[in-house]
């Protein structure tokens, strides 16, 4: 009995874990390849102090929070200026929401409770949550991670916020020559399915195609003969926005899990009657 991926060729876009996502492609029959497009992520220090000093000193109304990891790098370049009292005074002063698990833990470490959450984890569960919320002539400040959020400063500013966006790690893209090996790759039928693990690899292969107008022919080939799998939520949201409708994902949030139900969804292609 053949196994569910003989015969398919999975592209892994991580730069982490690889090895052992190839070993599990291999191991449902499948045969693996890494084309990384996670890029680099760097963290911004002298730009985030510029920005931590502008948040003290500056009206504020709302303080958006994105990620963990990027709320609890404000608070350590604060306390590196020597204003993280300060700086956690202004925090308690303005209204938070906040996205994400993470991000709320890191709020709660410091004895501070968002206003509004998201239930899902994503940027449209924050939109959501945001929805009823007047942002009319208010000042907010968004944090976010690697990348701007189109979609997030897009619906504050339609809201009527003046919108800062503050980004304590930025990215610098992965390699064109990776990016474009992939895309032809993709566009010529040359492999089954690509697995992705942030947004981040996501928005580098969609930026590029549009600079180079293959948008439409990468959504086609999509739609029609590769599968695009996400790790997650979040890596499904960019994979929504870009206009992919079809996606597997896992109901667990893992890599492993990620390659499995790729395999169970090619499975029941394969053999429709399966359930």
């Amino acid at each position: 009995m053949s196994k569910p991926l003989a015969g398919k060729k999975v592209i892994l876009t991580a730069s982490r874990k690889t090895e052992e996502m190839k070993a599990l492609v291999k191991k449902q029959g499948g045969e693996a390849s890494v084309r990384s497009l996670q890029g680099t992520v760097f963290f911004a220090v002298d730009q985030l102090e510029k920005d931590l000093s502008a948040f003290i000193q500056q009206d504020v109304d709302w303080l958006i929070l994105t990620t963990g990891i990027g709320t609890n790098a404000l608070v350590e370049v604060a306390e590196k200026l020597g204003q993280k009292e300060l700086f956690l005074q202004k925090m308690k002063k303005v209204k938070i929401a906040a996205r994400g698990y993470k991000t709320i833990a890191a709020l709660h470490k410091l004895g501070i409770k968002a206003e509004v959450v998201d239930d899902d984890g994503t940027t449209s569960g924050l939109i959501s949550a945001l929805r009823d919320t007047s942002f009319l002539n208010q000042n907010a400040w968004v944090q976010l991670h690697g990348l701007s959020s189109p979609t997030l400063i897009e619906f504050l500013e339609n809201k009527g916020a003046t919108v800062a966006q503050v980004l304590p790690y930025q990215h610098i893209a992965p390699e064109a020559e990776t990016v474009e090996l992939l895309l032809n790759e993709i566009l010529t039928s040359q492999v089954d399915a690509v697995c992705f693990t942030t947004f981040l690899q996501v928005r580098s292969l969609f930026d590029y195609a549009k600079r180079h107008d293959k948008h439409r022919l990468l959504l086609e080939a999509f739609e029609k003969h590769v599968v695009a799998v996400a790790v997650g939520k979040v890596t499904k949201e960019e994979l929504t926005v870009s206009g992919v409708e079809r996606i597997v994902v896992p109901t667990l949030e893992r890599m492993g899990a990620m390659i499995i139900e790729l395999a169970r969804y090619i499975k029941k292609q394969n053999n429709p009657t399966i359930h």
